[in-house]
């Protein structure tokens, strides 16, 4: 009887093992057009990003990885809303009336502030695209130069090599595989990196990513950062 057990319980592993793999989600069926429109956006890009990347020494299909969720969301809803308004009323405002995501990386405004912030807490290259970005008595242009950076790729992809830097000096991810950190990260970029190591740690396999304007079913923002993360390598 135990050979038996013993047999039955590794058979009922093994399948279970196969049936939880080919019940992975399909993250390209599941976004289709917009995933589509998403991968143009990095290969007709790739170029100058891989380019910031070495020159700032970062991991670019890292750094590609975080943001990928966010491309998707752009490709959804760039032609379905209207936000001229919004951009007003953080210019007057501040973040506390207007905090909505802008471009193609679905940056906030508070992202961006926060960045400023702490970008002085490191030393290097990437520190110097942020000398004159401080805020000012002039409260509106300094918000109205965030909002002008935040449109432009370039300027937000400087933003993304920033908060990379900031959180390898923020937490401890020295120990963590490739997957776990871009989880991590993931999740911060996403999530916040104001907050705790245990607190982001804790919502990496949350679902609270969509794409709809009125929120509908969710996923893990992580776990399409990792999905996108395997095909770019296998695609390599």
């Amino acid at each position: 009887m135990t050979f038996i057990r013993i047999n039955f319980n590794i058979f009922f592993f093994v399948c279970f093992g196969i049936i939880s793999f080919s019940q992975q989600t399909d993250y390209i069926k599941i976004f289709g057009s917009d995933w589509e429109k998403a991968e143009s956006f990095v290969s007709e890009n790739d170029s100058w990003m891989k380019q910031l990347s070495e020159k700032y020494d970062v991991s670019y299909p890292l750094a590609i990885a975080v943001v990928f969720p966010e491309l998707i969301r752009y490709s959804a809803l760039r032609d379905k809303m209207e936000i001229t308004l919004l951009k007003a009323l953080y210019i007057n405002l501040g973040d506390d009336y207007a905090n909505f995501s802008i471009g193609q990386f679905q940056m906030k405004p508070s992202f961006a502030e926060s960045i400023h912030r702490k970008v002085p807490m490191f030393k290097g290259r990437i520190r110097n695209q942020f000398r004159e970005k401080i805020k000012s008595e002039d409260i509106r242009k300094y918000r109205a130069s965030i909002v002008k950076d935040l449109e432009n790729p370039e300027s937000q992809f400087l933003y993304l090599i920033a908060f990379l830097k900031i959180c390898s000096t923020v937490y401890n991810l020295i120990d963590m595989d490739e997957e776990k950190r871009l989880k991590f990260l993931a999740t911060a970029y996403n999530f916040s990196f104001q907050k705790s190591y245990e607190e982001v740690d804790k919502m990496t396999d949350k679902k609270f990513f969509y794409t709809k304007l009125v929120k509908g079913e969710s996923y893990s923002y992580a776990d399409i950062s990792v999905f996108w993360y395997r095909n770019f390598q296998d695609n390599e």
